[in-house]
């Protein structure tokens, strides 16, 4: 990545940010945004999972006021780091992990306030969708659930090297003081969100009774009481819907 995209990124992650707010950079790399975060001020730690890279970072008298772990971003204790305080992520995402990597983020217990990211831009698409689109489903409602939404830019491959096969978007991701809706049950919520996109050409009864384990009839009933249509499917519900039907199921 270019040092113009690292600074734009830096930026944006540091962005309405308090004086030495910690953040975690995923992905430290060569060190191009661990240097653009540490110039705009940030207290980073940079996790990294090449040994040889995690040396080189850790020598460079630039980066001396980074701290770089050697880690795996999906299995690092983020828990352990946040300790109750305020803190953001930024990094330019492994494109196989990006999608998990971010719902572990997004729904964690304490997770950050701010996460800014560049991931593939068909993700950006995903995660950005409206209701009634072909892009819009689970994470598009997990992640608006508890963040709002930002495309910042998109770069072509030619802005790294080696070049990749797709164009990737920077997202930025701010966490809602209060989440978007109040389910009475979280976890029944995020299951009936999945269960929903689970069998995307079936109805939203049916994707719903294969992939919940629940009788038809008894979910049948619970997207009347939501004041849904009967052939209702997921990818036409908004949060609001969403919350109305997993209410009604928790209530059968």
């Amino acid at each position: 990545m270019d040092a113009g995209a690292s600074r734009r990124i830096a930026q944006l992650a540091y962005e309405d940010a308090p004086a030495g707010i910690r953040l975690i950079e995923i992905g430290a790399g060569t060190g191009a945004l661990t240097l653009a975060l540490l110039e705009a001020g940030a207290n980073v730690t940079a996790l990294e999972i090449d040994p040889q890279l995690v040396s080189i970072l850790g020598n460079r008298a630039d980066l001396a006021r980074a701290t770089v772990v050697l880690a795996d971003a999906m299995t690092y204790d983020y828990a352990a780091y946040a300790r109750g305080g305020a803190w953001r992520v930024a990094g330019n995402l492994p494109y196989n992990v990006a999608t998990p990597l971010l719902l572990q983020l997004v729904e964690m217990d304490q997770g950050p306030e701010t996460i800014v990211a560049m991931i593939q831009k068909d993700v950006a698409n995903r995660i950005g969708a409206r209701p009634g689109t072909a892009a819009y489903g689970s994470l598009s409602v997990a992640v608006q659930y508890a963040m709002t939404v930002q495309r910042a830019f998109t770069l072509g491959p030619r802005a790294f090297y080696p070049p990749p096969k797709v164009d990737s978007t920077v997202i930025r991701l701010v966490r809602h003081a209060e989440p978007a809706v109040r389910p009475r049950d979280l976890e029944l919520f995020r299951k009936v969100v999945r269960g929903a996109f689970a069998y995307r050409r079936k109805t939203l009864a049916n994707s719903l009774a294969l992939a919940l384990h629940i009788e038809r009839d008894v979910i049948a009933k619970a997207i009347a009481a939501s004041d849904l249509p009967a052939e209702s499917r997921g990818e036409q519900l908004d949060l609001e819907a969403f919350c109305r039907l997993a209410d009604n199921l928790a209530q059968q």
